[in-house]
Parts: structure tokens; C-alpha cells; sequence
């Protein structure tokens, strides 16, 4: 298990004042906590690098109006690593993009070191209820088998990065039976970031009303549904990241599936983000704070 991490000494000073406010009191209204973070981190990342990348959006994956991909094409690419990200949302609302600087800040830090950068849409819980974020899933790393090696990626180098509900999404994809392709994940590497890997209602989880929505209103399912329960079942290795100021259990929830993966011997990494919360967790990549993002390439250098 990795100690906390700080970079406020290259962190613009207004935004480590911001982070300092919200964190204590994060879950307190998470909303607007979230818009702040948001506009924050907008104004920041609209001047960072993204030149010599070139963006390839809305590739369809699927028939449905949700089922495209983004791919992020740094020059030269040849046979180089895959990064796939798969945006959170509470099961019922998010996009690939917050907007035009979130979540592709994501996609472009990975691109500028050396990945091709993969940014998956999916049908939100109104439309496809569990498990049907998860097969969704599996019908875009279908296509990115089949197809990635033409934009200069190297398929048998996938690694995924789910962050809250999309975590949940790429938990169950490689890990649930039910979904998991016979074949295989066609994953070399898995991060969970702040991931949503219980199926929570408690009275504690403000989110508690859309995981009803997604995973149905029958409780007695939920933990059986939930990808702890499936935690055993994980091949490839696992980098778990949580954020000092994480919504509800969330960060509970990671470091007991940390747990049952040490137990279960498979290959594991845990990770807490000091000073971080839910959004800045994944807002602040491709910024000049770049502590969790080395992080995980020297994750997928291991493997």
C-alpha cells in the first residue's frame, strides 16, 4: 500500500487555497463542491500541452447514440501502449467530456507520453440498467481489438482507467463472469480510481437514488451484484487510487477491495491522493501536477 502524496509546491497557489476548502467539507454539497473544481481546473488546463496529438472523435462502437469512442493519437505512434478511460457520472448522467478541457485533459497526459489515448461514451442506467455499463464495455474494447493497431496502438498493451461509476463499469467487465469476454479482457493493466465497488444505499451515500436505478430497486441483490463480490476473479494487476476527500465510502470501499485482492494473491497496488477530492482527482491530470499520473506509468512499466 502506497503512503498519501502531495505536489502543492507546483500547484498554483489560488488552487491549493480551493482544494484546503473543499476537501473538509466535501460531501457536505457535493454539487457545487464539484462545480468549483470543475471551473477551477477549466480555466487551468485550457493552457496546458496538446499539440502534435491528433483526436479522432465519436468512432462508433455500437448501433445506440452513446456507443463512440474518442481516440487520442500522439505523432508517431506505432505499436505504443493503450490508455482507455471510462468517465464516471452516478450510473445517470456524465459524458466522455464535462466539457472541452474535462476529460480529455485525461487522454491528452497520456498521449503526451507516448499512449494512444482511447476516451469511451456508454448508455447511461435509463437506457441500460445492470449490467449494461459494463457490456457496453465490452463492445468498445471489442472494436479496440480489432481496430486500435490502425491508429498506432499496440492491443495486446490495453490498460484501463475507470474513475466512481465508470470504475464500477470496468470492475465488472473484467471481473464479473457474466460479462467478461470467454476470451479473455484483452486488458494488460486495470486502474480503479475513486471507484464505486459496492453497491451502497445506505442512508450515508447521497448518491444512493441512481444506484438504485442502475443496479434495480431489489436490495437483496446488491451485494452479490456488487464488483467486490467479484474481486477474485481479477487477472490482470490492479492499481487502486482514492482521494483524501472521497464521496461517501468510496475510499473505504477501495482499500477493502485492495484487501481482498492481497488475499486472494492477486497483483495490487493501493494508492491515497492527499488533498485531492472525487473530481480533482482525475481534473488535475495533464497539468503541471503530475504525482498520480507517474504514478500510474510506472504501474503500467511494471507490467
Amino acid at each position: 500500500m502506497n503512503a498519501a502524496t502531495s505536489s502543492a509546491d507546483v500547484r498554483p497557489a489560488h488552487l491549493t487555497r480551493l482544494l484546503a476548502e473543499v476537501g473538509p467539507h466535501w460531501d457536505r454539497d457535493l454539487a457545487r463542491n464539484r462545480d468549483r473544481i470543475v471551473e477551477a481546473y477549466t480555466t487551468i488546463l485550457a493552457g496546458t500541452p496538446k499539440a502534435d496529438i491528433e483526436v479522432v472523435r465519436n468512432i462508433a462502437y455500437g448501433p445506440r447514440a452513446r456507443q463512440v469512442l474518442d481516440v487520442y493519437r500522439p505523432n508517431r505512434a506505432q505499436r505504443s501502449d493503450v490508455m482507455v478511460f471510462v468517465h464516471g457520472g452516478a450510473f445517470v448522467r456524465g459524458d466522455k467530456d464535462v466539457n472541452a478541457e474535462i476529460y480529455g485533459n485525461v487522454l491528452y497526459y497520456f498521449a503526451r507520453h507516448g499512449f494512444v489515448g482511447v476516451n469511451v461514451e456508454y448508455r447511461l442506467a435509463d437506457e441500460a440498467p445492470f449490467p449494461g455499463g459494463a457490456q457496453d464495455l465490452a463492445g468498445a474494447m471489442a472494436w479496440i481489438q480489432t481496430n486500435i493497431a490502425s491508429y498506432g496502438g499496440e492491443p495486446k498493451r490495453v490498460f484501463m482507467l475507470g474513475h466512481s461509476a465508470g470504475g464500477t463499469h470496468s470492475a465488472h467487465y473484467a471481473w464479473d463472469p457474466r460479462v467478461r469476454p470467454e476470451s479473455g479482457t484483452g486488458l494488460a493493466g486495470h486502474i480503479l480510481m475513486s471507484a464505486r465497488l459496492r453497491a451502497d444505499v445506505s442512508i450515508h451515500n447521497p448518491n444512493a437514488g441512481p444506484v438504485r436505478i442502475y443496479f434495480g430497486d431489489d436490495e437483496t441483490t446488491h451485494e452479490a451484484n456488487s464488483p467486490l463480490a467479484f474481486a477474485k476473479n481479477a487477472g490482470e494487476p490492479v492499481f487502486l487510487i482514492v482521494a483524501q476527500y472521497e464521496n461517501p465510502l468510496l475510499d473505504l470501499y477501495g482499500a477493502e477491495t485492495y484487501g481482498r485482492l492481497q488475499a486472494f494473491g492477486r497483483s495490487s497496488k493501493f494508492l491515497r491522493v492527499a488533498e485531492h477530492n472525487h473530481n480533482s482527482i482525475v481534473a488535475h491530470f495533464n497539468t503541471e501536477e503530475d504525482t498520480v499520473g507517474r504514478a500510474i506509468l510506472a504501474f503500467t512499466q511494471d507490467v
